[in-house]
C-alpha cells in the first residue's frame, strides 16, 4: 500500500473518530439539508455569513466514514472563505473525487483536500464524499431544497 494509500485511510479515520465541526448552529443564517440515497448518508450543514464570507460552519448528520470525514474535512477548510471561493473549491474537489483531474496537478487548488483522492478508485463512494460539498453549495444558494447526490 502506497504512503498516500495509508494516509487517507489514517485521515478518513481521524475525522470519522472526532469529527471537526460536528455541532447545531443556533445562529445559522444559511442551512440545507442532504441526502444520499444510494447508501443512506444523511446531513445537515449550518453557515453563518457574513459579508460574503462563511463566518462559521458546521454539520450534523449520520452516514459512512467517508461521508463524514468529507463533511469534517469541508467544514474546516471553508470557514473564512468568501462563497465563491467555496463553490470553486467544490469544484475542483469533485474533480478529483470523480477522477476528471489528476490529484497531483489538483494539489495547488485544493490543498490538503488532496488526501479525498482516493475515493475516485471506488465509485460507489464518491457520491458519499460529496454529498456534504453538494449541500453546502444548495446553503449557499438558499434555495431551500433538499441536496442530494442523484
Amino acid at each position: 500500500m502506497s504512503d498516500l494509500e495509508d494516509l487517507y485511510q489514517e485521515v478518513i479515520l481521524d475525522h470519522n473518530k472526532s469529527p471537526r465541526n460536528y455541532r447545531t448552529m443556533a445562529n445559522a443564517n444559511r442551512k440545507a439539508e442532504g441526502y444520499n440515497p444510494l447508501c443512506g448518508d444523511h446531513v445537515t450543514v449550518y453557515l453563518h455569513v457574513k459579508d460574503g464570507v462563511i463566518d462559521d460552519i458546521s454539520f450534523q448528520g449520520s452516514g459512512c466514514a467517508i461521508s463524514k470525514a468529507s463533511a469534517s474535512m469541508m467544514t474546516s477548510e471553508l470557514k473564512g472563505k468568501s462563497a465563491a471561493a467555496a463553490h470553486e473549491l467544490f469544484e475542483n474537489v469533485h474533480k478529483v473525487l470523480t477522477g476528471e483531474a489528476d490529484a497531483e496537478n489538483a494539489a495547488d487548488k485544493i490543498g490538503k483536500l488532496v488526501i479525498l483522492s482516493g475515493v475516485c478508485r471506488f465509485p460507489a463512494r464518491v457520491k458519499c464524499a460529496s454529498l456534504a460539498w453538494h449541500t453546502v453549495n444548495s446553503a449557499l444558494q438558499s434555495d431551500g431544497e433538499v441536496a442530494t447526490t442523484e
